[in-house]
C-alpha cells in the first residue's frame, strides 16, 4: 500500500459520466486502487426498478456505507433487519454481509467502500 498523502478526488453527480454496472450505472469519484488504497472507493450508483426487476442477492464485498440521495430501496439482511431507505437515509454493512436488494423507485445512492 502506498503512503502517498497527496492523493485527492472530488466530483459531483453527473449521469453523463456514469458507466454500466451490474444493475444500473455507476459514476466513480474514487475507484478502489486509486491513491494506493485497494480497500477504499466511492461514487454514485443510479438504478431503477427496470434495471433490477426483482430481488437481487448481494454479498457485500467490502465494508460499505450508503446514503440515498433520491428514490427508495429495501435491503433485507440475512438473519438480520430489513432497511427501507429513502432520500436522506444512510445504512452501513460489514464486508461479507448477505443481503437482498429490492429497487422500489428510481434511486441515486452515494456509496463508500472502506
Amino acid at each position: 500500500m502506498s503512503n502517498d498523502t497527496t492523493f485527492s478526488a472530488s466530483g459531483a453527480y453527473d449521469l453523463a459520466q456514469a458507466e454500466p454496472f451490474k444493475a444500473g450505472v455507476i459514476q466513480w469519484v474514487r475507484k478502489p486502487g486509486e491513491g494506493g488504497r485497494d480497500d477504499l472507493g466511492c461514487g454514485f450508483w443510479t438504478v431503477g426498478p427496470a434495471d433490477a426487476p426483482g430481488p437481487v442477492e448481494v454479498v457485500i464485498h467490502a465494508d460499505e456505507t450508503v446514503h440515498i440521495l433520491e428514490g427508495r430501496v429495501r435491503i433485507e439482511v440475512a438473519d438480520g433487519p430489513t432497511h427501507e431507505l429513502t432520500a436522506g437515509d444512510v445504512a452501513s454493512f460489514n464486508a461479507g454481509t448477505r443481503t437482498v436488494w429490492n429497487i422500489i423507485e428510481p434511486t441515486v445512492e452515494f456509496f463508500v467502500y472502506s
